[in-house]
């Protein structure tokens, strides 16, 4: 029994640094964007995260999204809030690239389901921050956007 909890104490601990040492890093990188006279960029890797966890969190709650879209929603915000990683996040640059491949090809993936406008509904941050994001992802619409399709199959 001892060793059990030994052993939980240590998993814990671990989560904890692997935690702390992402928390660092991303202060690290907003310090230097921000030092750097890159103020707005900062700002938006700032709530970036938040927002895309805000934006998941939204979409699985919504009807129009398919049952496995939703799936890959829960598994996305897993990924990216879990401190486990395919490459470590202390590794500069590439640290934290997973989480943002992933978190881009699940966003790619949604418009194309459920189409932009059902992203934009639930998106909390700045227009010009989604409108960059869905460029990234291949989508040419916007919010508000007549052309924008609809569902695909």
């Amino acid at each position: 029994m001892s060793q059990e909890v030994g052993n939980e104490d240590v998993t814990m601990r671990t989560l904890l640094i692997g935690l702390g040492v992402a928390a660092g890093l991303y202060v690290t990188v907003l310090a230097v964007l921000f030092v750097s006279g890159r103020r707005t960029v900062a700002g938006e890797v700032a709530v970036l995260l938040p927002n895309l966890l805000l934006l998941f969190k939204g979409l699985v709650r919504d009807p129009r999204v398919p049952l496995g879209s939703k799936a890959l929603l829960v598994l996305g915000a897993a990924w990216v809030a879990s401190p486990i990683d395919l490459i470590p996040e202390f590794i500069p640059i590439l640290g934290p690239l997973d989480d943002a491949v992933v978190a881009a090809l699940i966003l790619r993936h949604l418009v194309r389901t459920t189409g932009a406008d059902v992203v934009a509904e639930h998106w909390r941050g700045d227009q010009a921050t989604l409108d960059r994001l869905l460029r990234l992802v291949g989508s040419r619409t916007v919010r508000g956007d007549p052309r924008s399709p609809g569902p695909r199959p």
